[in-house]
């Protein structure tokens, strides 16, 4: 339990009132992500030829309810958001389960539960669930036992879980950010890097393993990146017309609703996965970059709020859900370019889609509690 000394230290820097607490939210962080987020609507607006309908009205009802969520998380005391973490997580595990045994099935894969009103991913919970769970646990271990090979392996179990239900899916692009945002935090608490090099050796050495439990069009998307001509009218034909529409968009683009890839729909999922694409051939370079400048802001805020926060949770929650965007957003582009092979990772807070919009903002919002509360003390559960 936490301990009631720390429950009210008077230099916990907390704020007596939701005004007061709002006051020290960093608005520059929150208008560029509003930026980010009201850019996605416009670019879902050109991506249906200039209609709110099918996907537009839809992100701007869920960016509202999403907004409202990261601000009510902000608000909560971050004490809270570490005494339910394993509730959290737990919760976001059973939903996994529940996935394998009555998910809805879209686009040949099985990841979402129809709740009737929506269609929930519990991956995307998952992302949440994993970050928060990982940073309980290793606040309540000392520094120097959280680098002890016997203190890493429930963490990896925690992590090990989700992975294998997200895979079952299957969704390996979200297998892999769960799996590299572990990472990222076992680096940050200072486990040792040997430990690092024979984890990848181990994962090099299972290659062939993993390569016989992919499925068909996997493979095929891993031999499409290698060579994408090979096939260019079936699992080469997403990367080929992103790579020429990206390039036909010159520096200033195309203007806005003028792509020929994407108005044309030779460009397939310009709604999800692909909308950087559009983004890149309508605006050109100059708007990818202010696309990546606006991240940047966002990144650097989240990354400043874990290296300021004096508690080991919060510090790691902050850390966490900021390597999150990072991770979506690197691997969303590098995907797009034919950089990475295409593992269907959208682009945060711009793609369409109602569960990662919304825990994505959640996301953001414990980085504001993060910040609201960075100089409480907690001590250990």
């Amino acid at each position: 339990m936490i301990r009631a000394e720390h429950l009210s230290d008077p230099s916990s820097g907390d704020s007596p009132t939701i005004i007061g607490r709002l006051s020290r939210l960093n608005w520059v962080a929150i208008s560029s992500l509003m930026a980010l987020c009201l850019i996605g609507v416009i670019m879902l607006y050109s991506a249906a030829g200039g209609s709110f309908t099918p996907w537009a009205h839809k992100q701007l009802l869920r960016l509202a309810l999403g907004v409202t969520l990261m601000l009510l998380c902000s608000l909560v005391d971050i004490r809270t958001w570490m005494m339910w973490s394993y509730p959290l997580y737990i919760v976001s595990l059973l939903l996994l389960v529940a996935v394998e045994l009555m998910g809805y099935i879209g686009m040949g894969a099985q990841r979402w539960i129809n709740l009737g009103l929506f269609n929930l991913q519990p991956s995307e919970l998952m992302r949440i669930a994993i970050v928060l769970v990982l940073a309980r646990y290793f606040h309540n271990v000392d520094v120097i036992e959280a680098r002890k090979l016997k203190s890493l392996v429930i963490p990896l179990i925690l992590i090990i879980m989700p992975v294998i239900l997200v895979l079952k899916q299957p969704d390996l692009g979200t297998a892999v950010i769960l799996i590299l945002n572990g990472v990222a935090l076992f680096f940050v608490v200072g486990v040792q890097y040997w430990k690092f090099a024979i984890s990848g050796a181990s994962v090099l050495a299972a290659i062939p393993i993993i390569w016989n439990q992919m499925h068909l069009y996997q493979k095929k998307r891993v031999f499409a990146f290698i060579n994408p001509e090979s096939d260019p009218k079936n699992s080469g034909y997403h990367v080929i017309q992103s790579k020429i529409a990206i390039g036909s968009g010159g520096i200033f683009g195309k203007g806005f609703m003028q792509g020929t890839q994407g108005q044309l729909n030779f460009l397939p999922e310009k709604q999800t996965d692909f909308i950087f694409t559009m983004i890149a051939e309508e605006f050109g370079m100059l708007g990818g970059v202010v696309l990546v400048g606006l991240y940047m802001i966002i990144m650097t805020y989240g990354y400043k709020v874990a290296i300021t926060t004096r508690h080991q949770f919060g510090r790691l929650v902050a850390f966490g859900m900021t390597t999150t965007v990072f991770l979506y957003a690197f691997i969303n582009m590098a995907m797009v370019m034919g950089l990475l092979p295409v593992v269907g990772v959208p682009l945060p807070f711009v793609s369409y889609g109602g569960t990662a919009l919304l825990t994505l903002l959640i996301g953001q919002g414990l980085i504001f509690s993060t910040a609201i509360h960075h100089d409480k003390r907690i001590g250990r559960l």
